[in-house]
């Protein structure tokens, strides 16, 4: 047998086999690289439905929270507040500091800081409230000043809700956040009236 045609059969089939070989490599590269991709791809999305969920209860929660302190500077306002009244106040503030302490552990510095700002300005009017329930304020805080500060959180609670949509994707960078509009100075005299408890 010719020496010459024995290697050239072997180097055929050896590049035959080193053909098939580097194919299937080729794929098994692309197949995981498929999956890795699909991986992360599903790791996104578990991701954008986490932040999607913690801030939705968070600005439900701040709202919530907000509200029940209106409704306690109207109590205030009427009459002393009762057990009811504080348990109210308490189960609204608890339940948001719960959804605050979720948001710090996922929402990433560009929501942090809005939301920061409403929990800082939500804790603020707490305080005020509490020392005036306690027949314990510090110099110039009132009635009014409490209904003042916490009518502004809401402009607060909108511009954190602006930061959350643009970071799921839903607004842009661009968009004006809405303002927010009541009527403040007919709240705001609810708690100016000479003739209704304390000022």
């Amino acid at each position: 047998m010719d020496m010459g045609a024995v290697l050239i059969a072997v180097a055929g089939v050896a590049g035959t086999l080193g053909g098939a070989l580097l194919t299937q490599r080729g794929a098994d590269k692309a197949k995981r690289r498929e999956l890795e991709m699909s991986q992360a791809l599903q790791e996104e999305r578990g991701n954008r439905e986490l932040r999607r969920r913690c801030y939705t209860e968070l600005h439900r929660d701040a709202r919530q929270f907000c509200t029940a302190l209106s409704r306690h500077l109207y109590v205030m306002r009427d009459r002393t507040a009762g057990d009811e009244d504080v348990q109210a106040l308490e189960a609204a503030k608890d339940t948001y500091r719960e959804r605050w302490s979720e948001a710090l552990m996922i929402a990433p510095d560009a929501v942090i800081g809005p939301a920061r700002t409403v929990n800082g300005a939500l804790n603020g009017v707490y305080g005020q409230v509490k020392r005036l329930e306690q027949g314990n304020p510090r110099p110039g805080e009132t009635l009014r000043s409490a209904a003042e500060a916490q009518h502004t959180v809401w402009t607060l609670i909108a511009e954190a809700r602006e930061a959350m949509r643009r970071d799921l994707g839903i607004t842009t960078e661009s968009d004006d956040p809405p303002p927010y509009s009541t009527d403040a100075n007919t709240f705001f005299h609810d708690f100016s009236n000479p003739g209704r408890g304390p000022s």
